[in-house]
């Protein structure tokens, strides 16, 4: 089973504790039970902070708090975001998304090997054209 990256909605739908597909509730539930890992990345803490300074998200809590929340989850991960990393976002295959965060969450998907979980429409589209795994949550 392939690792999972949960995309900025994913990861705020998981955290708010919304109604999520029951495709991606699977895979969740089997990464679990398999010890595989889920992770976040950290432009998705950048992409929260925005959401919320900008009266988009409300959270409960601070968003810094919120995401460190989320990252006690058991197995879940902060995905590395190193230099290569960005720069492969820049040269993504196929027609990528233009968004930058939406790039560098590809990338990271792509890096990781992992399925990305998403409600992202731009994503979710450029998963069909075979370069990402995606389950829509």
């Amino acid at each position: 089973m392939r690792p999972l990256l949960w995309d900025t909605c994913a990861a705020i739908w998981i955290g708010e504790q919304a109604e999520l597909s029951k495709q991606s509730l699977e895979l969740l539930r089997a990464a679990h039970a398999d010890g595989v890992s889920s992770y976040i990345s950290p432009i998705t803490a950048w992409e929260v902070g925005l959401l919320v300074s900008r009266g988009r998200l409300q959270l409960q809590i601070a968003p810094e708090r919120w995401i460190e929340k989320l990252l006690e989850i058991p197995g879940v991960k902060l995905a590395p975001m190193p230099p290569g990393l960005l720069i492969a976002s820049s040269f993504l295959p196929g027609k990528p998304p233009r968004d930058p965060a939406d790039r560098i969450v590809t990338a990271t998907a792509r890096d990781l090997g992992a399925t990305l979980i998403t409600r992202d429409r731009v994503l979710l589209d450029y998963g069909k054209q075979g370069h990402v795994s995606v389950v829509e949550c």
